[in-house]
């Protein structure tokens, strides 16, 4: 079942959904590989797929018995009211994370088995990035698991902020979505002290600049 928890609203009116631009991209992902494993092998989990709406995310995951809930969340932070520029020259910005939470991660106390976090990291305001982990921690069952990729390099082939749509293969297929640029670039080292207070992260190293990370809770 299709829960949409996340539903912020402007002016009394509903927002737009995040228009996808052009063609899907196949790409094999290793850790998408692993993980359709452990979705096949475990029934009705509890899926958070962040990102705008796919129906190809929402009729795979249900079809194999899963519930599944989905937020735009990288769409929602850089294009909402959250960040506050610096008041003065070489000033840092502030992100009103308890207001984004309130509007956004409102999960109504639950708590999910796989979060399909794909490179949001990569591109959300740097205020948002650690609380926004430690909220996922809460949201996540312990030995839930959490899939995230990060790019390299900030320009160059494949850091346009795509949608990735699952596929019942090895691969999941790209498209692009919105013209963010990415923010910062993680070390294997940068990206484990993020992820310190969950219990295990795995990574993988594809060939087209990106890591890609299955992390336990």
């Amino acid at each position: 079942m299709l829960r949409s928890l996340f539903s912020r609203r402007d002016d009394g009116k509903g927002k737009s959904p995040t228009l996808l631009s052009g063609p899907r991209i196949p790409r094999h992902s290793s850790a998408w590989a692993a993980l359709r494993k452990h979705l096949a092998s475990e029934p009705n989990l509890r899926v958070l797929d962040i990102g705008p709406t796919s129906p190809a995310n929402v009729n795979y995951l249900t079809q194999a018995g899963h519930g599944v809930w989905m937020a735009d969340l990288a769409t929602e932070a850089l294009k909402g009211p959250w960040e506050t520029p610096p008041t003065e020259p070489g000033g840092e910005s502030t992100f009103d994370t308890a207001g984004f939470f309130q509007q956004n991660m409102d999960f109504g106390g639950r708590e999910f088995d796989v979060v399909l976090l794909w490179t949001a990291l990569d591109y959300i305001p740097e205020g948002l990035v650690q609380p926004l982990i430690a909220e996922l921690r809460k949201a996540v069952r312990p030995g839930g698991r959490l899939l995230a990729i990060f790019h390299t390099k900030l320009v160059g082939p494949n850091t346009e902020f795509y949608r990735y749509h699952l596929t019942d293969s090895d691969s999941v297929e790209m498209q692009e979505t919105q013209k963010f640029p990415v923010r910062r670039v993680y070390t294997n080292r940068n990206i484990e002290k993020l992820f310190a207070d969950f219990n295990n992260t795995r990574f993988f190293l594809a060939k087209d600049n990106l890591y890609e990370v299955l992390i336990t809770r």
